[in-house]
């Protein structure tokens, strides 16, 4: 994937999440940008797009299972290479998971990122699609 092309010439809410199929992804962050997917267009986004350290496969049957197709694009990191240089990857070994991305919400505007927001901790509350509206009309 070329960032440049992926990112640029648009509005971009891209979001990471540690796991598919894990219960706080699958259960809250991705079904709330399912859901927020009309009002984030309303508000001049031009696309969605959610990034995890797993292969493409398994982001595609996530991504089926929740009917995220054609509103949410998965973009599977399965190295880590693009979540390690924006600092954003981090060592889950000590639970089991490997290397994840870390919880997070980032808004880019002609490919330049305006906004990130990272989850301080486990909860969900920084980088939802209620907590990225009011930081939209700024862009």
């Amino acid at each position: 994937m070329d960032s440049a092309v992926f990112f640029g010439a648009k509005k971009v809410v891209l979001f990471g999440v540690p796991g598919a199929f894990t219960p706080t992804c699958s259960d809250h962050h991705l079904p709330a940008f399912v859901s927020a997917w009309p009002s984030l267009l309303g508000a001049g986004v031009d696309l969605v797009a959610c990034i995890a350290a797993q292969d493409v496969f398994v982001l595609r049957a996530w991504s089926e299972r929740h009917q995220a197709q054609g509103k949410v694009v998965m973009v599977g990191d399965a190295n880590g290479r693009l979540l390690r240089a924006m600092g954003l990857l981090v060592d889950a070994s000590s639970s089991g998971m490997g290397w994840r991305a870390r919880r997070f919400a980032m808004l880019l505007h002609d490919g330049e990122v305006r906004t990130v927001k990272v989850e301080p901790g486990r909860g969900l509350e920084v980088s939802t699609p209620t907590a990225l509206m009011p930081l939209l009309a700024r862009l």
